[in-house]
């Protein structure tokens, strides 16, 4: 599966954004799909995640009330809307696909917000908030 997000962009302060993860290849309905994102000069850092079916989510708690993250397993994609945008949600955002387990997991539902368990790492888009 190649995941691919887009949608980013320049934005001002208080605006909205939706993101989008389209994947290609095979589909990606069997995975929790995470977004995650890397500011200028910092490490990655995990956003949200979504179970296979989209009826369990999980949003880092900074961002929480301005970040929603849905897929739809028939069109093969996953969104990110973002509200309120501030500057520091300026970053590169990635989408990948939960693929390594800790005992006990699974990578369908279970909602981890490591990224070393999450593979299929597409090109990230990049989004810019001015203030």
């Amino acid at each position: 599966v190649q995941l691919q997000a887009s949608g980013g962009g320049l934005v001002q302060a208080g605006g909205s954004l939706r993101l989008s993860c389209a994947a290609t290849g095979r589909t990606f309905s069997n995975y929790v799909l995470g977004w995650f994102r890397q500011p200028p000069g910092k490490e990655r850092e995990f956003v949200a995640a979504i179970n296979w079916s989209g009826d369990k989510t999980r949003i880092v708690h900074s961002v929480e009330g301005r970040f929603t993250i849905s897929r739809d397993n028939y069109k093969n994609m996953a969104n990110l809307q973002i509200s309120s945008l501030k500057p520091e949600d300026t970053a590169v955002y990635f989408c990948a696909l939960k693929r390594w387990n800790l005992e006990g997991e699974n990578n369908y539902d279970t909602l981890s917000d490591n990224a070393s368990q999450y593979g299929n790492w597409g090109q990230g888009t990049e989004v810019t908030v001015s203030s």
